[in-house]
């Protein structure tokens, strides 16, 4: 089957599902973009890891990594192999040097473990089709979809989404994250003042 590598491009705040996040999925080698609808606390996690932010003690996936770090278990590839019903269905490849396992997993945590283990995030052509748009990284439609090396930029979240997800880590009792979020948000707007 036919596949195509991406990379996470970033995280929205959704408009159309209330209390979700869009994180967009984008070709490493085309002008392709897939958009998934994610849980808020997918969101977040990836958001500390695209912003470099540490968690002060273990979440759950770190939790994983240490246990198959333990057991000599590594995840090698992330695969979005399929689109039914609106649904995307995702797998991981782990190895742990002599064979090779596959499970099933949700898009959200795919992408989580993809950016803790630094592996590659696939797509199938077939669901790149089906649900991917070609816009701009500003949201303007392309005009030539012709394939071609798309210039590497920085992953990003916006504050305003880093703000929302600092709120749900405190509705959500999780005072450690938002408090590592906010001061990302004030490194971030003061970064900004200075250029």
């Amino acid at each position: 089957m036919k596949r195509k590598e991406v990379k996470i491009l970033g995280l929205s705040y959704s408009q159309s599902q209330t209390g979700s996040y869009i994180l967009v999925l984008a070709e490493k080698k085309g002008k392709a973009k897939l958009p998934i609808i994610i849980k808020p606390f997918e969101a977040q996690r990836i958001a500390l890891e695209i912003e470099g932010i540490k968690a002060p003690r273990p979440l759950t996936h770190d939790l994983f990594r240490l246990m198959s770090d333990s057991f000599g278990i590594d995840v090698q590839e992330v695969y979005i192999y399929s689109l039914a019903e609106g649904v995307f269905y995702c797998r991981i490849t782990t190895s742990n040097g002599i064979e090779d396992v596959e499970i099933d997993c949700s898009v959200g945590d795919g992408v989580i473990l993809a950016s803790i283990y630094k592996c590659p995030i696939f797509v199938s052509t077939s669901v790149m089709n089906a649900a991917g748009v070609y816009i701009n990284d500003d949201g303007t439609p392309l005009d030539d979809i012709e394939e071609e090396v798309v210039e590497e930029k920085k992953t990003t979240v916006s504050v305003e989404n880093l703000e929302k997800l600092m709120i749900e880590a405190v509705n959500s009792d999780e005072f450690e994250i938002a408090a590592q979020i906010r001061d990302k948000i004030s490194e971030i707007k003061k970064r900004d003042t200075i250029q």
